[in-house]
Formats: C-alpha cells, sequence, structure tokens
C-alpha cells in the first residue's frame, strides 16, 4: 500500500455498503478480464497524488489543454483553453479560460482514427477532433467547429456528445437552462471532416439541460437531463428528466418530431409527479432508491412538432407540465450490448455533499427495461445506489455485456468532506435487483494544476480538483451497426479502443490499453 492510499485509507473511514465487495470483485467478473483488477482506495484529497490504475491496465495521453490547434480561430488556439495571446498562461491572476473537453466520441473514417470532444467551459464552445494517428502534435488537433449555422454566433459550451450515423452528425448538448440548452449537430463527411465548420442548433429537440445523448437502433435520440432543483434539507429535489426524442425522419433531424419523457408510475399505478416530488423527502424517493424495487414506465409526449411548432421550447417546464417523473440529476446513458436496444442504463449524481439530508442523496445508476428503443411502455429498477464513498456517477459505458464501467464526479466540496478524490469502477451487472459487485480500476489523482486551483478557487475563471470524465469503449464503426450497444465491447481487441478525460487542471485525455507485464500502476491490496 502506497502512502497516498494509506492517507485515502484513514480519510475513507466510512463504510461501504453492501454494494461493495471490492476485495473479491475481480473473481467474481470473469467476463471483465480488461477491468478486473482493483484499486483498493481512492487518492486521499491532499496534494497532487498520481492516477492509479488497476493491475493489468496503463494509460497514455492523447492530448492535453496547452496543445495548439492545427487551424485556431481568434480566441480558440488551445484544445484546452480559450486564449487570444501568443501563448497560454497558468495559474495567475491573469490565467485564460480552461475550456474542458469532456465526453468522447471515437470514430475511424477511411482508416483514420479520430476521436471527437465537445468542450464544456470556458468564454467559447467548440468542438474538436484528435488525429489519433498524428504524431506531429502541431497537426493533432484540429478545430471542427466554433460558430453557428450562420457563421456569427459564437458556439454555447458542451457537454454530452455522440455520433447519429443515420444523419450523418455529432449531436452535442449544451447543459444549460432554457433558453441556452438543447442540442446542436455538426455535419461529417466520409473522411470524418467537418463539413462546413458550423454548428447547427435542433430547436425540435427542446431547450433544458442536456448532458448524456445516445441513439437507439431505431433512429430515436435518449437525452438525459442534469438541472438542480430546489434547495431541501441541505441537498436538491428532483429536477430533471430523461428524455426520448422520436423523429420524423431519423436521417434529417431539422423536420421534427415528438420530445418524449419518461414518466414512472407509483405503487397504486398513479403517474409520479414533479409536484409530488417537489419537497424532497416523498416516500417514492425512497422506494426508488431500494435494491430490488421495481416500477412501470411509459413515455409521455411533452411537444410535438407536428403540433406545437418547430420554435424552440422550454422541455423541462413541458416535462413538468406533462406529469413526467423528475429524478435526482440523472447525467449520462448507454444501452446495454445484446438486449436490442431494450436497456437503457442512466446515472444519477445526487446531491454530492453529506449536508443532504433527503432521500437519494447520494444518486445511483438505474435500468430501463423495454421490448425495444420504441416501446412506449417498460419498467424502472435501481441497479447500484450511491453512499457518501461512492456518488457523483456521472459517464457511463459497457467494456462487456455484463461489466458497466461508472465513473464519479463528486466535485470539491464532497471531495474534502470525505477526503477522497474521485474513482472510476466497473459494475458486474446483477440481475436479480440485489446489490452489485463492484470493481475500482481508476483512483484519479490531481495535478499541479487543478491543485493550485482548488487551493486559490480556480482563480475566478476554473474549477477545482480533476473529475473523470468521458469514460468510452468503442471500435469506431461509424456505420448504424457501431451505435453504441449493437456490438458486445471486447476491450484492448479487435479494434476497440477504451478512452478518459482528467478534466479541470491540465485537461488531459488519455487512452486506457491493456498492460498484462508487471507494472506499478497500481497493484491491489487485498
Amino acid at each position: 500500500m502506497t502512502a497516498a492510499h494509506k492517507a485515502g485509507a484513514a480519510g475513507l473511514a466510512i463504510a461501504c455498503t453492501g454494494a461493495l465487495i471490492l476485495g473479491t470483485a475481480s473473481a467474481a467478473m470473469a467476463d471483465d478480464k480488461n477491468f478486473s483488477g482493483n484499486v483498493s482506495y481512492a487518492n486521499a484529497a491532499f496534494g497532487s497524488p498520481n492516477n492509479v490504475l488497476a493491475s493489468g491496465l496503463r494509460e497514455a495521453p492523447v492530448a492535453w489543454g496547452t496543445l495548439p490547434l492545427a487551424n485556431p480561430n481568434g480566441p480558440v488556439a488551445y484544445y484546452g483553453y480559450n486564449t487570444s495571446h501568443s501563448s497560454v498562461f497558468t495559474q495567475n491572476a491573469d490565467e485564460t479560460f480552461k475550456t474542458e473537453p469532456d465526453k468522447n466520441v471515437y470514430l475511424v473514417f477511411g482508416g483514420r482514427h479520430y476521436l471527437y470532444q465537445g468542450h464544456e467551459t470556458g468564454g467559447i464552445g467548440y468542438v474538436t477532433r484528435i488525429n489519433l494517428d498524428e504524431s506531429d502534435l502541431s497537426k493533432r488537433v484540429t478545430l471542427i467547429a466554433d460558430l453557428d449555422a450562420n457563421g456569427q454566433q459564437a458556439l454555447p459550451t458542451f457537454d454530452g456528445i455522440t455520433w447519429d450515423p443515420f444523419s450523418n452528425q455529432l449531436l452535442l448538448t449544451a447543459e444549460s437552462k432554457y433558453p441556452k440548452g438543447g442540442v446542436w449537430a455538426v455535419t461529417l463527411d466520409a473522411n470524418g471532416d467537418a463539413v462546413d465548420g458550423r454548428a447547427t442548433v435542433l430547436p425540435a429537440l427542446g431547450s433544458g439541460g442536456y448532458e448524456g445523448v445516445q441513439n437507439d437502433a431505431d433512429g430515436n435520440v435518449w437525452l438525459v437531463e442534469d438541472v438542480g432543483g430546489a434547495s431541501a434539507q441541505g441537498g436538491k429535489v428532483p429536477n430533471s428528466f430523461v428524455y426520448r426524442f422520436v423523429p420524423v425522419d431519423k436521417a434529417d433531424l431539422s423536420q421534427g418530431g415528438k420530445l418524449q419523457a419518461l414518466q414512472v408510475q407509483g405503487k397504486g399505478g398513479q403517474p409520479v409527479t414533479y409536484a409530488q416530488l417537489s419537497n424532497g423527502t416523498d416516500a417514492f424517493i425512497s422506494d426508488l432508491h431500494t435494491y430490488g424495487a421495481s416500477f412501470a414506465t411509459a413515455w409521455v409526449t411533452v411537444h410535438d412538432t407536428a403540433v406545437d411548432g418547430t420554435d424552440v421550447f422550454d422541455a423541462t417546464s413541458a416535462a413538468k407540465a406533462s406529469d413526467a417523473t423528475p429524478f435526482k440529476r440523472p447525467e449520462n446513458g448507454v444501452f446495454r450490448p445484446g438486449t436490442n436496444f431494450g436497456e437503457f442504463y442512466f446515472t444519477e449524481t445526487g446531491d454530492t455533499s453529506t449536508d443532504s439530508k433527503l432521500p437519494g442523496a447520494f444518486g445511483g445508476v438505474f435500468k430501463i427495461a423495454q421490448k425495444g428503443g420504441s416501446a412506449a411502455t417498460g419498467t424502472i429498477r435501481p441497479v447500484w445506489l450511491g453512499d457518501v464513498a461512492h456518488t457523483g456517477f456521472d459517464n457511463i459505458a459497457f467494456a462487456g455485456r455484463d461489466a458497466l464501467l461508472v465513473v464519479e464526479d463528486a466535485g470539491d466540496t464532497l471531495h474534502a468532506q470525505r477526503n477522497a478524490l474521485d474513482s472510476g469502477y466497473s459494475v458486474r451487472i446483477n440481475e436479480g435487483g440485489r446489490a452489485p459487485q463492484v470493481s475500482r480500476w481508476l483512483a484519479e489523482g490531481r495535478d499541479a494544476s487543478a491543485t493550485l486551483d482548488n487551493a486559490n478557487g480556480g482563480f475566478g475563471r476554473n474549477d477545482g480538483d480533476n473529475e473523470i470524465t468521458g469514460i468510452h469503449v468503442s471500435d469506431g464503426d461509424p456505420s448504424t451497426g457501431g451505435i453504441l450497444g449493437t456490438k458486445t465491447p471486447n476491450p484492448f481487441s479487435s479494434g476497440w479502443r477504451v478512452f478518459w478525460t482528467q478534466q479541470h487542471g491540465d485537461n488531459i485525455t488519455y487512452e486506457v490499453m491493456s498492460d498484462r507485464s508487471t507494472s506499478d500502476h497500481g497493484t491491489s491490496d487485498r
């Protein structure tokens, strides 16, 4: 056990719930050979510890904040910074804005291997592409889009991203309340290049605090919203929704369609509404956050362009008015492979503070089960319930049919409260409704820039501690057969690759690789 891990162990005196059996997880996760190693402890929230990966894994950076863009446009000149200066300033009162690359999309076009990202913060939003085959660092990252369809307005900052093979577009989400939130599209050609370098807003998908975005095989677009609710008892009341957009023409999302929101039915068969949950303490919240619980679901239409027109609209308000069911900050979702898009798993961040006295304060991972992506009804149940030591669940990806990778974004406040930085976990799906077996594959560190930001309030411009985002497992197939959830992932084999982004600080995006040789990347202290 390293000194950093000893400190982390002391800081994490909080007991694990029955959901975690870290010491035996690797033996139970036979189908997850690539992420079955276990790092026993999170890094303590002290100093600048290194990232620690489970035995059998290693990582290498593919891009970082100070990397210049091959085709800069004014202040959009670096991978992880907005600046019009000739160089990137670091850690002083005049520091330029860090842009924080977020969720990843890996695609292969014409034998070239690319990683696409939107940027979540900074003065100007933009989309970049990392050429993973390019060894010349001055040419590795290119600017894909930084202006609207008219080439006049700067883009909002983006969080979520996915590839829509039906429309040949990257779909990006702006995580802001109406009217600034919503979905934008960037069209790519057969070479993976942007057709016109512009991002076009798609008003038919509504405006809300969207973060997660994912396609199904029918061409529907699933959206997961993260909008904090009103404060209550140290936490936030449920205020965000899970949506499904059913397009008129899946090859042209601008033609409109129906935006639907998920409605959960309570034990009596009545819809669970925002009004019911608005005090944050309703018994349903506790019931939903109980292993073995299962509730019926239905999709309710909150906006139909054929009836309601094509102008941008407030999706969050429309969902509330339609008696859809809100959650405690859901963030990202993905389809389980081998289920014909009949199982959709999404994360719920929760309140990320030990001050919260509300039920469901530490979020969880939930499964929506249907007969298929377009089914009208289904069920929802919890897969993994968070606790103080494991919460702030954010990005999510399958690494096998039964192996789900879940990463934390717990935030500076909770890092300090529990004296532990974020972790990445591999969760073995349990069909019996019981607590799953979980292994920690990543104990995130804190780079020097993030350490300084944390100690100095981000210098008025940046976030503090590093966070884990953009966990992504893909073989890069840009066809409809490559939609995440179609194939069973096989990391590090047959073209399957794994990426994650250490957001904030130096803003480094890593590729995770297999390392079956002896290494010091994290032997498990079992």
